[in-house]
C-alpha cells in the first residue's frame, strides 16, 4: 500500500544513514503514558505488513482478542484516512502475514519467545522479518535480557522494536542525549526513538541512528487521531 508507506511512521528513516532497522537490531520507542506508543508500534507493524514481510506481535500485557481488536480499528481508521477501498486484500495479508503471541501475567522470558520462533519456522514455515514487542517493564528489565533479545535478533535474522515507558518526574539523560529509561542500555539499540505531546500534535524524533553521529533535528508531526505522517 504505497500510500501508507508515504505516511507511515517509519518515514522518518529515510533522513537516516541506514533508512532502516535491519536484521539483528533493536530499535525502541520511547513516550509517556497515552502518548500512544502502541499505535505507534502498530503503524510500524503495518508498515512491514504492507511491504508483504512478515511479523510477530509480541504482547506482555494485552491478551490477543485485544491486540487483534487495536490492529483492527486502526486499520479501519486507516481505509478511511487514506480513502482507500478494502477490498480484503490487505486484511488477508494481515491475517497471513502476522502472528500474536501474548505472554500474561509475567509468564515471559526470551527462552520462551525462542521457543515460540523456532516453532513457527519448523511447524507452521512462518518466518518473519520484523518482531515487535510491546509491554515490555524497561525500568525493571536488566541488561542481560536485552543482550538476550540481541540474540534472538541475530539468531532468526530479524528487527526487533520496542516501546518504553518514560515519565515526566523523571529527567535522567546520559551524555548521549538519550532519555530514561534507555540511557544504561542504549548501546544494545541501534535506532532509538521518542514520541513527544506538542500543542500541534505528536512529534516522533529520532534520537539514535545506527553509528551516525550527525543525527541533528530529525523528526516528524504525528496526527493525534491516527498516528501518522501529517507533513
Amino acid at each position: 500500500m504505497k500510500n501508507f508507506i508515504s505516511v507511515s511512521p517509519l518515514r522518518i528513516l529515510e533522513s537516516s544513514s541506514h533508512q532502516r532497522l535491519g536484521p539483528g537490531h533493536l530499535g525502541v520507542l520511547i513516550a509517556r503514558a497515552g502518548v500512544g506508543k502502541t499505535s505507534c508500534l502498530i503503524h510500524i507493524a503495518f508498515d512491514k505488513i504492507f511491504r508483504q514481510e512478515k511479523l510477530v506481535h509480541v504482547s506482555l500485557e494485552e491478551a490477543p482478542e485485544k491486540i487483534l481488536s487495536y490492529y483492527n480499528v486502526m486499520y479501519a481508521d486507516l481505509m478511511r484516512v487514506l480513502n482507500a477501498t478494502d477490498d480484503h486484500e490487505f486484511g488477508n495479508r494481515m491475517d497471513r502475514d502476522r502472528i500474536i503471541l501474548a505472554y500474561l501475567k509475567k509468564s515471559f522470558d526470551t527462552e520462551r519467545l525462542e521457543a515460540s520462533l523456532g516453532n513457527l519456522k519448523n511447524e507452521l514455515d512462518f518466518v518473519p522479518s520484523t518482531l515487535v514487542v510491546d509491554g515490555l517493564d524497561f525500568e525493571n528489565a536488566d541488561r542481560k535480557l536485552f543482550e538476550d533479545f540481541k540474540k534472538i535478533a541475530v539468531q532468526f535474522d530479524v528487527e526487533i522494536w520496542f516501546s518504553a515507558l518514560s515519565h515526566r518526574h523523571i529527567t535522567e539523560v546520559n551524555e548521549r542525549g538519550i532519555p530514561y529509561p534507555c540511557h544504561q542500555v542504549d548501546e544494545l539499540f541501534s535506532i532509538i526513538m521518542q514520541l513527544q505531546a506538542e500543542s500541534s500534535g505528536i512529534s516522533l524524533n529520532l534520537l539514535k541512528d545506527h553509528e551516525n553521529p550527525e543525527i541533528t533535528d530529525i523528526s516528524i508531526m504525528l496526527d493525534p487521531g491516527t498516528f501518522l505522517s501529517s507533513g
